[in-house]
């Protein structure tokens, strides 16, 4: 996870006018470890920065992951940010549902994918979804939830 110093040291180097709010998000994230909402951002931004708005709160959240400092993740309630890995090679991510634990994945699976020539990448994500060994129930009991669908079925 990047460091409140790193996300900023990005920021400028993008030419981003490093404003004090722009320093607590970066603080805010450099010291978070987990996934945090707009909403969440914007409650927490408000108590410092009366007269906020929600847009500028989600611009500043935009520009900051189109950086490269903030990852975006969208999640069956919504779209939710994190500090960008400090890991410097790409790679993806599996996820946690219940408490949003995040696991590196070494290699990238794009690479075998059955792509037409005439189709050019220019960017991708992948992520897997599941439960951690903290959170995954045990198995003897008797029901499953489709964490896609929310539906509930027999083992």
């Amino acid at each position: 996870m990047l460091s409140t110093e790193k996300i900023i040291d990005a920021m400028s180097e993008q030419g981003l006018r490093i404003t004090d709010q722009r320093k607590t998000l970066a603080k805010l994230f450099g010291e978070h470890s987990g996934y945090l909402s707009a909403k969440d951002v914007y409650e927490f931004m408000g108590k410092k920065y009366s007269g906020l708005s929600f847009d500028t709160v989600y611009r500043n959240l935009r520009v900051m992951q189109e950086l490269g400092v903030l990852e975006q993740i969208v999640f069956e309630d919504g779209v939710k940010f994190k500090a960008s890995c400090s890991e410097d090679h790409h790679h993806h991510h599996m996820i946690c549902l219940q408490c949003e634990k995040t696991y590196p994945i070494s290699f990238c699976p794009v690479s075998m994918a059955d792509t037409p020539d005439e189709f050019q990448v220019v960017k991708h994500k992948f992520e897997v979804f599941g439960y951690c060994k903290d959170c995954r129930q045990p198995a003897d009991a008797g029901l499953s939830v489709n964490p896609l669908s929310g539906h509930t079925g027999e083992h």
